[in-house]
């Protein structure tokens, strides 16, 4: 990840979307123990987090519905605060790598692969921290009523429909993922932690569903309603009978399912995918590819050349190709390694979505009097109309494209008719007209990069024409005696 500038406290939105880009590629970077890690202790942190819940809102009847659940849902954010200060991946947020896989960066199986694994840790987490509050007996806090609460949270979240559970993880994940989102307009911890509270405190005080929370919230009231004593039923003054639909069968198919499909759709779709639409795609469309224009060639020049020899036959199998979110000090710098003035940009598929130059560069440079942003990507300074030839172009096609333009050289309309009269004959006015063409051609084949062909790759296929290369004596200087 490109370092931030250190006096850097504010992200507009469009920055904010190429930090969002690098949060979701981080995700794809880590090794699977490093994901599975974490994930665990993210798993765990939501359920510290509900511990912090129940006890704030067991015996708050008396302060309001509504302020009571508001201070939960405050108190409820330290969940998310110690994932993003910690680094947890929670499988919530771990949805918008789905902008990786719209940039082309990542492939579906990759994606789902990185949302199993975050999953299945949470889970772990969730799992290991119910132990040890099972253990510790704190649902006996408050003569039992931190355990009644704990309860009847648990089974609230069984009744609902399919339907409503769906809407409910929609609604939440779309908060937790904003709450993500606005952690990207800023590198300050303070900053970053204090933006998750709101809206964690909006889902939670609003019932909205989060699947990893359930992960610990439901199985506690499972394990409270199997295994808590009869002296605390009797402390309650509840028979246990009336929380026997608090079962592993009820929590998975009526709750965990279609919560965790609505947190997808929230986070995936509305948050990530959305503003990738809004701030990315228009960047990464397909080139606007140009073929390069063929005419009838002459008998003359089909005796003088092989015209068999065809664009790979010549092209450089292994150019050099760079990514769109490629930085562009990093871009320069390859340039220059492999000694070219340009390079086709690719997506993860080898389709060319633009084309990058020395001359964008410096063009680029002096409109910004060579004070350039150092996190300027290879996409935000790529030509986008790209001018490329198919692998079965001929060379003596692919010659005359680079040298000659038609149009000036036969002004005439498109009915025939002459729009330039002069004296001068057809091979002055060849060599005299300026001729603006590419210096490089991207080579593709059904639509995928093979190959590049550079200016030299035509003079060197075109060299045989003059016959056996003659040896050049080198003239001697005569010395003073």
């Amino acid at each position: 990840m490109a370092s931030l500038p250190a006096n850097k406290q504010y992200f507009s939105p469009s920055e904010m979307m190429a930090e969002a880009e690098r949060f979701a590629l981080s995700k794809a970077n880590k090794t699977s123990s490093m994901t599975l890690g974490l994930a665990i202790m993210a798993g765990a942190f939501i359920g510290l987090a509900f511990l912090f819940y129940i006890t704030v809102t067991t015996g708050a009847e008396t302060t309001g519905w509504g302020l009571s659940r508001l201070a939960g849902g405050v108190a409820f954010s330290m969940g998310l605060i110690l994932i993003v200060i910690c680094g947890g991946e929670l499988f919530t947020s771990s949805v918008l790598s789905s902008i990786s896989w719209a940039n082309r960066e990542i492939s579906l199986g990759k994606m789902l692969s990185i949302w199993g694994k975050v999953y299945v840790g949470n889970f772990i987490g969730a799992m290991l921290l119910l132990t040890i509050v099972s253990a510790a007996g704190l649902y006996q806090m408050d003569h039992g009523q931190w355990g009644l609460n704990a309860l009847n949270i648990a089974q609230h979240k069984l009744h609902h429909t399919t339907l409503q559970a769906f809407s409910l993880g929609v609604l939440c994940n779309l908060l937790v993922c904003l709450a993500i989102w606005l952690t990207f307009s800023s590198a300050n911890a303070l900053t970053k932690a204090a933006m998750t509270i709101l809206p964690v405190a909006m889902f939670v005080s609003s019932g909205f569903e989060h699947c990893v929370a359930n992960m610990f919230m439901v199985p506690l009231g499972i394990v409270i309603q199997h295994f808590a004593s009869d002296a605390f039923w009797q402390q309650i003054g509840v028979d246990a009978s009336i929380y026997s639909d608090l079962n592993i069968a009820q929590f998975v198919f009526a709750n965990l399912i279609p919560v965790t499909l609505g947190n997808i759709v929230g986070g995936a779709v509305l948050v990530g995918l959305a503003n990738w639409m809004i701030y990315r795609k228009p960047q990464m469309n397909i080139a606007n590819i140009s073929p390069i224009t063929t005419t009838q060639i002459t008998t003359a020049k089909e005796l003088t050349m092989n015209h068999n020899v065809t664009a790979q036959d010549i092209m450089n199998t292994q150019p050099l190709v760079l990514s769109a979110d490629t930085l562009v000090s990093a871009a320069i710098d390859a340039l220059l390694d492999h000694q070219q003035m340009g390079a086709p940009v690719c997506d993860m598929h080898g389709r060319v979505v633009g084309f990058f130059s020395a001359h964008d560069v410096m063009v680029d440079l002096w409109c910004q009097d060579y004070l350039p942003n150092t996190e300027q990507k290879v996409v935000d300074l790529m030509a986008r109309d790209v001018v490329a030839i198919k692998a079965q172009e001929r060379l003596v096609d692919i010659a005359e494209f680079l040298c000659i333009d038609k149009e000036q050289l036969y002004p005439t309309t498109s009915m025939g008719i002459a729009t330039q009269l002069t004296t001068l004959s057809l091979e002055e006015r060849a060599k005299a007209m300026k001729v603006s063409k590419p210096h490089a051609l991207p080579v593709l084949e059904d639509g995928v990069l093979v190959g590049l062909i550079e200016r030299k790759n035509v003079l060197q296929a075109l060299r045989p024409i003059y016959g056996e290369r003659i040896q050049m004596v080198e003239p001697q200087l005569e010395t003073a005696s």
